[in-house]
């Protein structure tokens, strides 16, 4: 392995960070695009139904080799596909692909990514971990049959951590606890994060499947929940709560199109295949400890005399982190 392919992979992972979450039911895929060291393209899945990480590739890398944009929209994948067909095989000769995930042999709502990369010539491609999902593998070996010299492994412990909300939620509820504070620790007074992360939580919000929060927010910080800061349709909400009775003039209860639930018990929640997003203090993050699969942190560059914080012994384990307008976004895990 040379220096430089791992410094390529690690692109199209940080790529593919950018929108972890984001592509739920899909996982979060990155690829990069590289012709004799040059960066030709460095793309990820963005969104479930859209092009995948390596149609975009190609899309970006033709338009980068032509000097000049093409008249078809990167999220259509047909659309990307059919333009991609008709390319001469040897539009990225000598060129290495370098992709996080075994690229899909299979075709449904969108194109076979294999089938299309199998169409041009490449020195080599990358791939850093193997299809998790069984019967969806197979798209490295449709590389090679077309005579593709094919790598799996480079940064694969990288890749594993990336694709684990994916694996999970294969199997049961990927629970997602989010929380906002400002550098000294302080999570009261009001919105605390930039408009760049506020409109993040929304976007995550919109893909989930439950929202959850606890009764002790609720009646505290009287919320509406919704995703306004994005227009999509406001999610589900379920208030973890042994009280039943609430305050209906709560916003959150006035929401068009969406359900309200109010339970004591997550266990059926929790074990079925979902993304539930968390949102809640203390007491809420006390209560899911043990089913608390990854955290994301916005911290905020401000300090503040708000007595407010989440008052809990606890070993963090980062797995990424990225600036977000003026705030820091860091994903991680108990430790």
């Amino acid at each position: 392995m040379k220096i430089n392919d791992r410094f390529f992979m690690e692109l199209a992972l940080k790529e593919a960070w950018r929108y972890q979450g984001l592509t739920y039911p899909n996982p979060a895929v990155g690829c990069a695009v590289v012709r004799e060291g040059r960066i030709l393209a460095v793309e990820a899945h963005r969104r479930a139904g859209e092009s995948h990480a390596e149609l975009r590739a190609l899309l970006a890398a033709v338009e980068t080799l032509g000097g000049r944009k093409v008249a078809v929209d990167p999220a259509d994948a047909w659309e990307v596909h059919d333009f991609l067909s008709e390319l001469p095989p040897e539009t990225f000769r000598g060129c290495t692909l370098y992709v996080t995930l075994e690229p899909c042999a299979h075709v449904g709502q969108t194109p076979s990514c294999a089938r299309i990369l199998s169409h041009f010539h490449w020195h080599r491609v990358h791939i850093a971990h193997p299809d998790p999902v069984p019967g969806h593998g197979g798209g490295a070996g449709v590389l090679a049959t077309h005579g593709i010299d094919v790598e799996t492994g480079l940064c694969r412990d990288e890749a594993v951590a990336l694709l684990e909300p994916f694996t999970i939620w294969q199997k049961r509820a990927f629970v997602l606890f989010k929380l906002a504070q400002t550098a000294n620790g302080r999570i009261g007074g009001g919105y605390l994060s930039s408009p760049r992360s506020l409109e993040h939580v929304h976007r995550l919000r919109a893909v989930a499947d439950e929202l959850v929060i606890g009764g002790g927010t609720v009646r505290a910080d009287r919320p509406r929940l919704d995703c306004r800061f994005t227009g999509d349709a406001a999610p589900n909400v379920t208030i973890y709560s042994r009280e039943k009775e609430f305050d209906r003039q709560i916003p959150l209860f006035g929401v068009s199109g969406r359900e309200v639930r109010i339970r004591d018990d997550l266990a059926p929640l929790l074990e079925r295949p979902s993304f539930l997003l968390v949102e809640g203090g203390e007491g809420m993050l006390r209560a899911l400890a043990e089913r608390i699969d990854w955290l994301l942190l916005y911290q905020t560059p401000k300090l503040t005399t708000h007595p407010l914080s989440y008052n809990i012994d606890q070993k963090l384990e980062f797995l990424h982190q990225r600036r977000i307008g003026a705030d820091l976004m860091i994903w991680s895990r108990f430790g």
